[in-house]
């Protein structure tokens, strides 16, 4: 009914201008001489005329859309309507007159079409003027440029909304009620059919998300806005892909869960970023099961200071530990983590140690020191091209510096042990790969006979660690490529490390000793199209503003990974990402020297060896190991 009321006045104001643009000209006309001959007899030709001219010009105004525009929101497109209303209400009344067989002085028309223009406007832009006094705005003039979706200031960025919904219907209030954002939503997108063809705030929707590219282009615009917080990783995966056809930039609306108790709002936005791009749900975390074996007690992490062990320790402090120690070799990364623990957990009790794992007599100072309950560790070496060239590095740290650190939490009666480890591991073809995996046997055999639960926790590489694919295509970008790929076809499993590591505190919860837990990873990715979703999100289209070069596989490097091993089997656990390995304990070269006590021995005199006999010894340990 209001809609309605406000349309009714509006028309009246109207009809005012309409009659008054007339009246007032043919006054000016004739010197506002009321008694002259040629102005009586126009005057009478207008009155018997009037009713004509009032409905034909409203017709005019209502065809150029004037009375469905929400004025409150009213800007230079508004006002584009507004003249084509008004060309349309003198055209029509020009034409009306004709066929009447009746005229009036041609200045007379001109005259009308600027005066209808200032006072129909001038009207709106009064009304819009006197709700920015009630809620003042930084609205400023700016310089206008006319397209498609109107005349908007030449500083403006066109904007497509992907989503009409609540959420976006949001967005484009606040963008309309905030000029200084220098942004015009022209056009809008959602997959309902029941939507397409009407009007969201104001806005039209135009199509659906398969028809992106092309109403990008139609309409011009320079930025899309995904304001869909409900929708499932593969929809947005979807609809980004379909986004990134265009050179437009691309912002979305965070998750409904990451907006709880927050309202939807510009300062919501962020770039798209990869992680959207995995077309993954959300990981479930049992929180009552991790609580009961975190809350209360002490926890170490070893590696603390980098991609994992960090986040680690982030995700364990909100299940209140009792105290929390995070030891690492490398100062730099655990000192920032130091103070962003101290900020964030001002109530946690956090130990910082600088200890390396291969050092066994400092790992026993700590623990016996500490006494941890759960121990979760994520020190390693894991750069395949490096290990490579320093086999003997790899030995010491991720076979021996292991073994230390199990070693300790077996004398201090560790209750939970959970390793890190890698998809490498499974039939390896790298150094890196064959230590990790001498690890889990040795972690298999310790759990036979320890009070201790030792597990692992096997996955593959996690977006954005130190080191890994997306910060090394990102730095090539900034440097203007290009970007480098090993192999047009090689594949990789991925995961963010929030949603791995969540899983790891969450396998740690389901341990009873011995296992291999084996993250669900989804889909491989291929690594040459996420080179491209990088280069496109960066603003780029891939082999025109950034070309992406193959450089041929790495020694070490497979086409693709796997994530078990053949004899190992597969058990589904009761979180639906985590599955389950039968342990099969060590090869019986390696099991010989665990039992006799000469592995250590033996591994720091290999490890002098030459890099060739490195890994002839692994072979020997890890059977299905097969050296590039």
């Amino acid at each position: 009914m209001v809609k309605y009321t406000r349309i009714a006045l509006l028309v009246l104001l109207d009809v005012l201008i309409i009659n008054f643009a007339y009246i007032f000209w043919l006054l000016m006309r004739f010197d506002f001489d009321v008694n002259s001959l040629p102005f009586n007899a126009y005057f009478a030709v207008y009155v018997g005329n009037s009713l004509l001219i009032t409905v034909v010009s409203v017709l005019g105004l209502a065809l150029a859309g004037i009375y469905t525009s929400i004025w409150k929101y009213a800007g230079a497109d508004e006002l584009i309507k507004v003249a084509v209303g008004s060309l349309l209400a003198v055209v029509f009344s020009m034409s009306a007159m004709s066929l009447m067989q009746q005229s009036l002085p041609r200045s007379t028309y001109i005259a009308a079409f600027m005066i209808i223009t200032l006072g129909v406007g001038g009207i709106r832009m009064l009304y819009r003027y006197l709700r920015r006094l009630r809620n003042p705005g930084a609205a400023h003039l700016t310089a206008l440029r006319i397209t498609r979706g109107g005349i908007i200031g030449a500083d403006t960025r066109k904007v497509m909304m992907v989503g009409a919904g609540d959420a976006g219907a949001s967005m484009i209030k606040e963008i309309k009620d905030h000029p200084e954002y220098n942004q015009k939503v022209v056009v809008a997108i959602d997959d309902d059919p029941e939507k397409i063809g009407r009007r969201i705030a104001g806005v039209r929707v135009a199509g659906a998300t398969d028809m992106i590219k092309r109403i990008a282009r139609k309409y011009s615009v320079d930025e899309i806005i995904v304001a869909m917080p409900s929708a499932n990783k593969k929809t947005i995966q979807r609809i980004v892909a379909e986004c990134n056809k265009t050179r437009c930039k691309i912002k979305i609306l965070p998750s409904l869960i990451d907006l709880i108790n927050e309202k939807v709002s510009i300062s919501k936005l962020r770039d798209v970023d990869i992680e959207d791009l995995l077309g993954r749900d959300p990981v479930d975390v049992n929180i009552r099961e991790v609580s009961d074996y975190l809350e209360g007690k002490i926890v170490l992490v070893s590696g603390a200071g980098g991609s994992i062990g960090s986040e680690l320790c982030r995700q364990i402090a909100r299940f209140r530990p009792r105290r929390l120690i995070a030891l690492d070799i490398y100062e730099n990364s655990i000192f920032e983590l130091a103070g962003e623990m101290k900020r964030l957990y001002p109530l946690l009790e956090f130990e910082v140690v600088i200890a390396s794992i291969r050092s066994r007599e400092r790992l026993d100072e700590v623990f016996d020191k500490y006494r941890p309950h759960i121990v979760f560790h994520a020190a390693a070496h894991k750069h395949v091209p490096l290990m490579e060239k320093n086999p003997g590095e790899a030995l010491l740290n991720n076979i021996l510096g292991t073994k230390n650190i199990m070693d300790a939490a077996e004398k201090f009666v560790t209750e939970r042990f959970v390793m890190i480890s890698t998809d490498k591991a499974v039939n390896p073809t790298n150094v890196m790969g064959a230590t990790k995996r001498t690890a889990e046997m040795i972690l298999q055999e310790k759990a036979k006979k320890s009070q201790t639960n030792f597990v692992a926790v096997r996955f593959g590489n996690v977006l954005g660690s130190n080191g890994s694919v997306i910060p090394i295509f990102r730095k090539q970008i900034e440097k203007g490529g290009p970007v480098t790929v090993t192999h047009p076809e090689i594949t990789r499993y991925f995961m963010t490390i929030p949603e791995a590591v969540q899983l790891v505190i969450q396998a740690g919860a389901m341990a009873e000793g011995g296992e291999i837990f084996i993250l669900d990873m989804g889909e491989p990715v291929k690594i040459m199209d996420l080179a491209e979703n990088v280069i496109r999100l960066s603003g780029y289209v891939p082999g025109v503003d950034i070309d992406i070069e193959i450089t041929g596989l790495r020694p070490g490097e497979k086409l693709y990974e796997e994530l078990l091993l053949d004899e190992e089997g597969i058990e589904k656990t009761a979180h639906n990402k985590i599955y389950v390995g039968h342990p099969t304990g060590a090869e019986p070269k390696l099991r010989e020297m665990l039992e006799n006590g000469t592995l250590e021995e033996n591994v720091r005199e290999i490890a002098k060896k030459s890099d060739e006999e490195i890994k002839e010894w692994l072979k020997g340990i890890v059977t299905n190991y097969h050296p590039q």
